[in-house]
C-alpha cells in the first residue's frame, strides 16, 4: 500500500494505524513521528510564517493568495494507491480542489479519502475510516484512545471547573472551536467563546475579556511554543498558558487525546506529566 498524506492529521493517524512506513509522500508541516522525515514532501507553502507576523498571514490569506502548494508531478510520480486529504479548511493544508484536479491528470486513480472532523468523536472516527481503507482493525487503538480520555475525566470530576478560553489565532484574535471544546471539557474546565464542533470567527479582545475567564490558553494554529511566544499581545488575564497548538490541538489526530492530559495539568495538575516544551506558564503575562 502506497500512501501520500496531505494532512497532518492523517499522517499521525497513518502512523497510530502502525503503517508510517507505507507513508511515499506527505507535507512540509508533517513532523510526527520522526520518521517521516525521510518520505518525500509534496507540498510547500507561499507564506514565510517566521517572517510575517499573524496579522500578515491572515491578510495573505484573505486576498485569495496560495498558502500552500502541491507538487502535483511528483505526486504523479509516486504513484498513491492512496491520498489522504481534507475539504476542512483550505487555510491549514492544500485544498481538495487542488489534490482531486491533480488526480485527473494522474494515469492511474489513486483513492482519495477526505477526512473532515469537527468534534472528538469524528476524529476518533476517522480512524476508523482510514483503517477500513487501509485494511487494519482501528478498534483496538480507539478504544486506548477513548479510555485515556475516560482516565482523565474520572480524575476531574468533581474538581472546580475553571472558565477557559483557547485562542487559536492572535491577530485577528480567534477562538478555538471544533474539537477543543470538548477537550477542556474532558480535562474540567468550563469551555467559552465556541460550542464543540463550531466553526468559528473572529473576535476582539475585548470580547475575550467579556467572557471573563479564568485561564486563557493560546494555541496559535500551525505555531509551535516559541513562535507564539515572540508574539504575545499586549493583554493581560488572571492564567495564561502557551501550548503546543500543532501537536495536541489545532490537528483533527489521535494526539488530540495528549491535548486532554496535557489540559488536565494545565487546569488541574493532574494526569499524566507534561513533557518539556508542551505548556508554559505566563503569570502575569507582560
Amino acid at each position: 500500500m502506497r500512501i501520500v498524506s496531505l494532512l497532518p492529521a492523517a499522517t499521525d493517524i497513518v502512523a497510530e494505524l502502525g503503517l508510517a512506513g507505507h507513508l511515499v509522500g506527505r507535507t512540509h508541516e508533517c513532523d510526527w513521528p520522526a520518521s517521516v522525515a525521510d518520505v518525500p514532501v509534496v507540498t510547500g507553502t507561499g507564506v514565510d510564517q517566521d517572517a510575517v507576523s499573524s496579522r500578515e498571514i491572515s491578510a495573505t490569506v484573505h486576498r485569495g493568495s496560495s498558502v500552500f502548494r502541491l507538487d502535483t508531478e511528483l505526486l504523479s510520480d509516486l504513484k498513491p494507491d492512496v491520498i489522504l486529504t481534507q475539504d476542512l479548511c483550505d487555510v491549514c493544508a492544500v485544498s481538495y480542489e487542488s489534490v482531486t484536479t491533480a488526480v485527473r491528470l494522474m494515469d492511474a486513480g489513486p483513492t482519495v479519502l477526505s477526512l473532515e472532523p469537527s468534534t472528538v468523536d469524528e476524529v476518533l472516527g476517522c480512524l476508523k475510516t482510514v483503517g477500513d481503507v487501509l485494511g487494519v482493525d482501528s478498534a483496538p487503538r480507539i478504544e486506548r484512545l477513548r479510555a485515556r480520555i475516560g482516565h482523565v475525566e474520572r480524575l476531574t470530576a468533581g474538581l472546580p471547573r475553571p472558565r477557559v478560553a483557547a485562542i487559536e489565532w492572535l491577530d485577528p484574535v480567534w477562538p478555538a472551536g471544533h474539537w477543543v471544546p470538548e477537550q477542556i471539557a474532558a480535562a474540567g474546565g468550563l469551555p467559552l467563546l465556541a460550542s464543540p464542533g463550531e466553526h468559528t470567527g473572529p473576535i476582539t479582545w475585548p470580547a475575550v475579556h467579556e467572557a471573563e475567564p479564568d485561564v486563557v490558553l493560546l494555541l496559535p494554529c500551525g505555531f509551535p511554543v516559541d513562535r507564539t511566544l515572540a508574539e504575545l499581545p499586549d493583554q493581560a488575564f488572571p492564567e495564561t498558558w502557551v501550548l503546543d497548538g500543532p501537536s495536541y490541538f489545532n490537528r483533527p489526530g489521535p494526539r488530540i487525546v495528549r491535548g486532554v492530559e496535557v489540559l488536565a495539568q494545565v487546569l488541574h495538575g493532574v494526569g499524566p506529566a507534561l513533557e518539556p516544551g508542551e505548556a508554559i506558564k505566563l503569570v502575569p503575562w507582560t
